[in-house]
């Protein structure tokens, strides 16, 4: 186990290195970061094949903390879901750093930044190794952590600045969820160790209930529910969305790297990894399965009329990991992991490619200042092209197969599957649409560039596109791995990996079987054609459309494009409203009256106290001599009368 436990520790020792000598380094810090993550992905590959080979490792590193009953160790456990998210996490790290390299150049904070991404893959790689819930949690806040400085890094920048703030703030409150699952875990088991935890489970143990709101609610609910209200902060589902759109103010590489396969996944992870708990409370599962649906709706629809093209594929993101919700609430979670998976090659690669388009065009993230690079930027163009067939779920790119790996569990799983089924079938063709306006408004048409900016257009570094190339093969194959048996029988990989860690999926559809399957995929298929065709028309065939359109339906155009207004509401109500007064109430009260009044009075008893001591101090010898010897009496006559 020693030796895996170099996994996140080489990249903590980058940290330190890349921090502590950053000034020294300059430009070199890169080299060391990028060391340390490719070793951790190389023994990450090395304990992949462990695992695969039957080797599962659950050990303990040493005690951590002992409290009364309370024993946590640090110890990590490598099986199955492990494994996987080892190689997603620091083979995306790897090449994200290495596309740094040519992105950051220049940078006065470069080294800086290559520390935070250290520290950032250091806290992520404990977060999927813990083998506990309270270490699982340190590497929870540390990511929270990391996503502050990272998307702050410009922080002379005040909307840099403000957006890291808003994303600690909104991640707090769905870890308040978190810490209070955990609490009542360690209530009900006595343990916070996932084997001690999940053994519990299996004979019988958490069968009590609780009065909730007047409302009777058995402990593995409230407990599920709970720990996916932190999923919900963490993986920005409704309605701790608000923070993802506004990460955008980070370098290019830190959306890749958060948005991608580490943060914003860790909700996904987490509950997934309980997935003993969840399966056994259908309320839980219900509520999963619902956010996660309606959040792939609602952020598709705000992507529909973006024009910040880092803004679109951010609101794709919330849609994506709404689409892997929906997977687990409904018992698919293999295809939720299988999604994930995919996603985060896809996705990076998508992040990436735009951060090429605005090195490109000097610092330029309006799409509608963009068009016509597709013969100027050709190889940013072409993997653009591909990641974006790979998120709309065209054949065979590698979302096609996760996707509906997850619309067919939906469908097959319940009566509410239907529904699920169709807020899935909904989003896809939003996906296809806004992915497509957003390759066609950036590489096709008449250029729409300032002259000075067109003039510097240029393919960006190796060092940037080779990175990209890779990802791009991966968003084209990762997607075989997981084969669903509709296509070829037996042939799901993935799905029979991960299958020792989660119940079965049970598939409730009303005959059809793999021929319905089989049908639906063409349907989901024809769907997200039927978006791209759409963007087609309306951004190429037709420009004029968009603004008719627009002009038309003024209303919903300006409440999309506004975001349904839901940060202005949060405002109103949190930051400039209840919460700024309960704040003014407890600063008036707690602060100034209390501590102040506490202190204040003190100060003022003990300068009362002075001055009277101050006027004893005449400077005059005999009344010095007066005192003492009054003294001496007092003393004699104490003295006589005790003897």
């Amino acid at each position: 186990m020693l030796k895996y436990s170099l996994i996140p520790l080489l990249p903590f020792t980058g940290f330190l290195i890349a921090g502590l000598f950053g000034r020294y380094l300059k430009e070199k810090a890169a080299y060391v970061a990028i060391a340390g993550v490719v070793g951790a992905f190389l023994l990450s590959v090395n304990a992949f094949f462990r695992v695969l080979h039957g080797t599962i490792i659950n050990e303990n590193i040493y005690t951590w903390m002992t409290i009364g009953s309370l024993s946590v160790n640090v110890g990590f456990q490598i099986d199955q879901l492990t494994a996987v998210m080892l190689l997603v996490v620091t083979t995306l790290s790897a090449l994200i750093h290495i596309y740094s390299v040519g992105y950051m150049h220049g940078d006065k904070g470069y080294a800086r930044f290559f520390a935070y991404l250290e520290l950032f893959t250091f806290f992520m790689l404990v977060l999927v190794m813990a083998n506990n819930f309270l270490l699982m949690f340190v590497g929870w806040e540390g990511v929270g952590l990391c996503s502050y400085l990272l998307i702050g890094f410009w922080y002379e920048k005040k909307s840099a600045a403000d957006a890291g703030v808003k994303a600690f703030v909104v991640n707090r409150v769905g870890d308040f969820g978190f810490v209070l699952g955990m609490l009542l875990i360690f209530v009900t088991f006595g343990t916070l160790d996932f084997t001690g935890v999940f053994a519990a489970l299996a004979a019988g143990a958490g069968h009590q209930t609780y009065i909730v709101l007047g409302a009777q609610i058995s402990v593995i609910t409230l407990i599920a529910l709970l720990l996916f209200v932190g999923a919900m902060g963490k993986s920005a589902q409704l309605p701790l969305y608000v923070w993802l759109p506004d990460a955008m103010e980070g370098p290019t590489p830190v959306s890749a790297l958060i948005h991608a396969a580490t943060m914003v996944t860790a909700g996904v992870f987490m509950v997934a990894r309980c997935a003993p708990i969840f399966s056994l409370s259908p309320t839980a599962m219900t509520v999963v399965a619902v956010t996660g649906g309606v959040t792939a709706v609602f952020a598709a629809t705000i992507g529909l009329v973006q024009n910040d093209i880092k803004r679109v594929i951010a609101y794709s993101t919330i849609s994506q990991l709404g689409y892997m919700f929906l997977g687990l609430g409904v018992g698919a979670f293999s295809a939720g992991i299988f999604h994930l998976t995919t996603h985060a090659f896809f996705k990076g690669l998508l992040f990436l490619a735009a951060g090429s388009v605005i090195h490109a065009l000097g610092g330029e993230q309006d799409m509608r200042k963009m068009g016509a690079l597709r013969h100027k930027i050709k190889v940013t163009w072409m993997v653009f092209l591909a990641g974006s067939l790979a998120l709309s779920g065209i054949f065979p790119f590698a979302g096609f197969f996760s996707k509906d790996e997850i619309l067919w569990s939906a469908y097959s799983s319940s009566d509410m599957g239907r529904a699920l089924w169709v807020l899935g079938v909904l989003g896809a063709l939003m996906t296809a649409f806004y992915s497509f306006r957003l390759i066609y408004m950036t590489f096709y048409g008449s250029s729409r560039m300032d002259h000075e900016v067109e003039h510097h257009v240029h393919e960006s570094p190796r060092v940037m596109t080779i990175p990209l190339m890779i990802l791009a093969f991966f968003a084209v194959t990762i997607g075989w791995i997981g084969i669903p048996g509709a296509i070829f029988s037996h042939a799901n990989r993935f799905g029979d990996f991960l299958a020792p860690l989660f119940p079965p999926v049970e598939h409730a559809a009303e005959g059809g079987g793999q021929a319905l399957e089989r049908w639906l995929m063409v349907f989901s298929v024809l769907v997200a054609g039927a978006g791209i065709r759409l963007a087609y028309v309306m951004y190429v065939k037709n420009r004029a459309l968009p603004d008719r359109v627009a002009k038309r339906f003024q209303g919903a155009y300006n409440l999309l494009l506004n975001k349904y207004r839901v940060d202005e509401l949060y405002n109103y109500l949190f930051v400039d409203g209840l919460v700024h007064k309960f704040a003014k109430v407890l600063y008036t009260i707690g602060d100034v009256k209390i501590v102040d009044g506490a202190v204040n009075g003190i100060a003022r008893l003990i300068g009362k106290t002075s001055e009277g001591g101050r006027k004893m101090q005449t400077g005059y010898v005999q009344q010095y001599a007066f005192t003492m010897g009054l003294g001496l009496v007092v003393l004699a006559g104490l003295y006589y009368i005790l003897k």
